[in-house]
């Protein structure tokens, strides 16, 4: 059975250890163990459900652009987690790295195909099956689980289309807008236009010109400028408060072994 494995691409210390673990880290190990899972249904799949042999995709957590980016298989089965302080609680297992995808499988591009009836023309190839096998994915219904379950139509629908590509940005169904405004159609005009009526010049004749008479007076003199008081001390703004951190998939490793 298929299954979907989330890692995290980019820097963050959990209790003095990096999560870091991306496609390129997993490219180079060329097999990890699972480690640091602490979440009761991702560790149960590991060490009950997952089989020698079985197909992953190698999924990019926590990130700017989530999404499926390699394919590897499980290389050992479900055993002790060692980096846990209750290792017969916690279970692993290992993963070999197979191949890096072409075009990787967004998250925005799959949340896309959300209440679409057949596939976009540029990826008509998944066909409506796998199509609807996207749209049941557990990535959309159950997100932050890190170890989740892949129907065969879906997995073989994904790797299909990180393989051939056929896709420049997330289709245009219910889950995802194009995010465009519409360009404003030429000539047309602001908002009140109409009431500016010009002037008719055939019936305006330009008014005469009066020539003053010199003046006796002496110019008067300038004003001295007022003295204008100094602006108030503007109030300090207001602290605000830090944004707090996105939340982690359930479940995501702790740990990620590479080696130095």
């Amino acid at each position: 059975m298929p299954w979907l494995m989330k890692a995290e691409p980019d820097t963050r210390i959990v209790r003095g250890k990096d999560v870091k673990f991306s496609v390129d880290d997993f490219e180079e190990m060329g097999e990890s163990p699972w480690d640091g899972v602490r979440n009761h249904e991702a560790k149960n799949i590991m060490k009950d459900k997952m089989k020698l042999g079985d197909k992953v995709l190698f999924y990019h957590s926590n990130c700017k652009v989530p999404g499926v980016y390699a394919l590897a298989e499980i290389s050992k089965e479900g055993y002790p987690d060692y980096t846990a302080w209750d290792a017969p609680t916690w279970y692993m297992v290992s993963v070999t790295f197979i191949e890096r995808l072409a075009y990787p499988v967004t998250l925005a591009l799959v949340k896309s195909f959300i209440g679409l009836m057949a596939p976009p023309e540029g990826i008509a190839y998944i066909g409506e099956e796998g199509l609807k096998a996207v749209q049941g994915m557990a990535l959309i219904n159950r997100g932050r689980l890190s170890v989740q379950p892949v129907d065969d139509a879906a997995y073989d629908a994904i790797v299909e289309m990180g393989r051939r590509g056929g896709f420049d940005e997330p289709a245009k169904g219910k889950g995802k807008g194009n995010g465009k405004r519409a360009k404003e159609e030429p000539g047309a005009e602001e908002p009140g236009a109409e009431d500016a009526k010009p002037a008719n010049k055939a019936n305006t004749k330009p008014p005469s010109k009066v020539v003053a008479a010199p003046s006796t007076q002496p110019p008067p003199k300038k004003a001295k400028a007022e003295h204008k008081p100094t602006a108030e001390h503007k109030p300090k703004a207001e602290h605000k408060p830090k944004a707090e951190p996105k939340p982690r998939a359930e479940g995501s490793r702790r740990s990620s072994r590479l080696k130095k």
